[in-house]
């Protein structure tokens, strides 16, 4: 897994030449046939599961996992858009109106992750807050729109979990092995500091 970090394409090799974006490829020498498991657009960070096993990947992406992410968001959320983002909420998919499945959501202190390369706003453009949204399907930029139909656009998104695997203190753009068995805990990270949730 990687600590993606802001900037960054989900991909390991350049299809157009005349693409000026960073890759994960640069950051570690991944082995031949490494792909990432579902994406995070560009602005995004955090959690981000690699493989070169296209089983395990299918798996992983199914709408059986949950996937947690902490959200910061322009203004002041209120307890009335967190109960929406919890039962569901109508954002756009493919040129259609979509309704999103019922997940999670609740408010969050500032998680105080380290401060990304691209500045997003300061104090004088008014207040910001944080939330946790938990959701099994993953639609293109999906919780980003899930904010924004609210009334709170998304400011930061990092992903923090996928199933029991945690970001923990992985530091932004490293790397640690992730070891998948087919279990009631299906994914186990065999590292100290790195460890399943409980």
């Amino acid at each position: 897994m990687i600590h993606k970090p802001w900037g960054y394409l989900s991909q390991f090799i350049n299809n157009q030449t005349k693409r000026k974006k960073k890759m994960l490829g640069e950051l570690y020498n991944f082995p031949e046939g490494t792909m990432a498991i579902g994406r995070l657009d560009v602005a995004s960070e955090g959690l981000l599961l690699l493989t070169t096993d296209g089983k395990v990947s299918s798996e992983i992406r199914s709408n059986k996992v949950e996937k947690e992410y902490y959200v910061q968001v322009d203004g002041i959320i209120t307890q009335e858009a967190v109960e929406k983002l919890k039962s569901g909420v109508e954002i756009g998919f493919d040129g259609k109106k979509y309704i999103t499945k019922p997940g999670k959501s609740f408010l969050i202190n500032n998680p105080k992750f380290p401060l990304k390369n691209h500045k997003i706003r300061d104090e004088r453009h008014g207040p910001t807050s944080w939330v946790s949204i938990i959701i099994t399907e993953g639609k293109f930029r999906q919780v980003r729109k899930m904010t924004a139909a609210v009334g709170f656009p998304t400011l930061r998104l990092i992903r923090v979990r996928i199933g029991e695997i945690e970001l923990g203190n992985l530091e932004v753009g490293g790397v640690v092995e992730v070891y998948f068995k087919k279990n009631k805990k299906p994914f186990c990270v065999k590292q100290k500091g790195f460890l399943c949730s409980n």
